[in-house]
């Protein structure tokens, strides 16, 4: 039986104060929670049951997707006391799989979006006899992430902090294929990170850490303004969902179009159930939780308005973050990076 771990422990601080009540692996992307999109990749590859590392807000994974089984697969869920690291984590979940030494376990962050053919990447793994087979990204620039240099043969020959003049364009892309032995090697109980401590230390011993390169659709949704332009994309038909299997289309709406007279909703924006779009309003590129309402002649682009949120009649808002249950009065403006709390306090 093939298996696999979700890391989902992360508070999501960058996506706050969406994440003050829903954990950032459970925000809205294209209609559905955002892990739902994983854990059907995971499906589509063989992958049969699922351990969730668990640690903020671990109870709602649970309320949300049960035993797993409308979704094809078993679920197991495991709760970290205190946050353990991204190796910790791993390690912690490892208690959950039935898996023997020598068996692949997919690992995934859970706050990535990937087209990648994660079949391959496994099978390429066991052919290679890898002890870890990382999934590689090639971006334009890399000095914002770490880079990963390979060999000619795809080993990987190190793990590079970020800096001025990287080294390699392909970066660490989240997405993992461990021998469980690997897995059950790290150290118990404590806070360890796989790409400082866990994936150094098997090269510097001289393990088989591959590297699985594929430039195909990639999106961290660890900010707003990815995670609008990753649903967006799903909508739009340009990122890829075994989850979501829509027609490429300007907008997703939960139940029957709830536009008004003259209101624009498109840019691949998605609109949940109970939620109004009032009559002139524009609404581009953006995620309108349930029971928003978007007031006359209002204009939002690509921000995320909460759910139950209202948006004043004449706003406009702007690569913003209204929290669920906020309200703006009339003729409100919100600039690029605002957050606004239910409160109404804005940041």
């Amino acid at each position: 039986m093939r298996e696999a771990v979700l890391l989902v422990g992360g508070q999501g601080t960058r996506l706050r104060p969406l994440t003050l009540t829903t954990p950032k692996p459970l925000l809205p992307v294209a209609g559905l929670p955002f892990l739902t999109h994983q854990l059907a990749a995971l499906r589509q590859a063989g992958v049969e049951h699922v351990v969730l590392a668990t640690s903020y807000r671990a109870e709602v994974f649970a309320d949300t997707f049960g035993d797993g089984s409308s979704l094809g697969l078993r679920l197991t869920y495991l709760h970290e006391e205190q946050p353990l690291g991204t190796g910790g984590a791993i390690r912690n979940a490892s208690a959950g799989l039935t898996s023997e030494a020598d068996d692949p376990v997919v690992i995934l962050n859970g706050d990535v979006l990937s087209g990648h053919n994660l079949a391959a990447q496994i099978d390429a793994h066991v052919t290679r006899g890898a002890d870890v087979t990382l999934h590689l990204v090639v971006v334009d620039d890399a000095r914002a992430y770490g880079c990963v240099p390979t060999d000619d043969d795809d080993r990987v020959t190190a793990f590079l902090e970020k800096m001025e003049n990287p080294v390699s364009s392909w970066i660490n892309a989240g997405a993992y294929v461990f021998r469980r032995s690997v897995m059950d090697a790290i150290p118990v109980g404590q806070v360890v990170s796989v790409e400082r401590d866990t994936f150094p230390e098997l090269l510097a011993s001289g393990r088989h850490v591959n590297a699985w390169k594929e430039t195909a659709y990639w999106c961290d949704v660890g900010t707003p303004e990815a995670l609008v332009r990753c649903s967006a994309d799903i909508v739009l038909g340009v990122a890829p969902s075994a989850a979501q299997q829509l027609a490429p289309a300007p907008a997703w709406w939960a139940e029957a179009d709830r536009a008004q007279v003259d209101a624009v909703v498109a840019g691949g924006s998605t609109v949940g159930a109970g939620a109004v779009v009032e009559a002139g309003a524009v609404v581009e590129g953006s995620i309108i939780m349930p029971g928003a309402r978007i007031g006359a002649q209002a204009r939002v682009t690509r921000s995320v308005i909460g759910a139950g949120a209202v948006v004043g009649a004449g706003s406009e808002v702007s690569e913003s973050v209204v929290a669920d249950s906020a309200i703006l009065a009339p003729g409100s403006v919100l600039t690029p990076g605002s957050r606004v709390e239910a409160t109404g306090a804005q940041s």
